[in-house]
């Protein structure tokens, strides 16, 4: 089976520009891992998404972005998304019925059974993203993600269409936009052929519970700092040692909580 023009790729980066049953002859690549976005900022894709390793696998066709505009979906005149908290308080909520409307539009209405599409809403009180996720949605057909504006989603529709709830650590963005472009990051790239190397995805942090161990490349010595003798001594098993004691003394020092899950599942008992 040949592979996908690079003309289909750049095709279908192009955002949302009415309800998808108004458009005929959109082009989709059947088959490839799509990430699709509703954001209110449409534009803000496929920014660094576009570029480097990940922009080329977009324009192979190894991935394909659809960002879908919310605000089509709004109601009345000015095509309204949000309105006020119930109970009163700042700021605004995004509708329920209005986010309904483009859930249904990105192909996935209320079910149980969401292993093969996850629909995701970028949360601050979500659960922390972390490697092991980023492999659970490579591994599906293809991802919903919702982002966030104001101060947040009415509830009901999160609950109704079963979305689950990502964070990317304990702190607050102003959207949802920014978080999403790290979890399609970081995901894309484990998908094949979009490195190159599948070793690189392995020996990275977090591949097998630590915190990646210290890289070093030419000059061999720079401002007085010296290449550590055992990486440029030929001799495999023992920078492989190296490699797994820098790794454990890194993750030991920086993430205790790593640390202590990685003796967990290895059974170790070292402080």
């Amino acid at each position: 089976m040949s592979a996908p023009s690079k003309s289909h790729g750049r095709k279908s980066i192009s955002a949302t520009a009415k309800p998808r049953e108004l458009i005929t002859g959109a082009p989709e690549l059947a088959g490839v891992w799509t990430a699709r976005v509703i954001t209110l900022l449409p534009k803000a894709f496929p920014g660094v998404l576009g570029e480097s390793l990940t922009g080329k696998a977009l324009k192979d066709g190894l991935w394909q972005l659809e960002p879908i505009d919310l605000r089509l979906y709004g109601e009345g005149k000015h095509r309204n998304v949000d309105d006020t908290p119930a109970g009163g308080g700042a700021g605004m909520v995004l509708r329920a019925d209005v986010v309904a409307r483009a859930l249904d539009d990105a192909g996935r209405g209320p079910a149980t059974e969401r292993a093969g599409w996850p629909v995701i809403y970028l949360s601050p009180r979500g659960k922390p993203f972390d490697q092991a996720t980023a492999k659970r949605f490579a591994a599906a057909d293809g991802v919903t993600m919702l982002c966030g504006r104001f101060e947040g989603v009415d509830e009901r529709v999160l609950e109704e269409y079963g979305v689950e709830e990502i964070s990317l650590g304990d702190f607050v963005l102003t959207g949802g936009e920014i978080a999403a472009q790290a979890v399609i990051d970081a995901t894309v790239r484990l998908l094949p052929g979009v490195l190159g190397n599948a070793d690189s995805t392995e020996e990275e942090s977090f591949s097998h519970g630590l915190l990646e161990h210290p890289q070093y490349t030419r000059p061999a010595e720079w401002r007085g700092k010296e290449i550590p003798p055992v990486l440029l001594s030929g001799n495999h098993g023992e920078i492989e040692k190296w490699r797994q004691q820098q790794a454990e003394k890194i993750t030991q020092q920086r993430r205790p909580d790593l640390w202590a899950q990685h003796r967990d599942k290895t059974g170790g008992t070292k402080e």
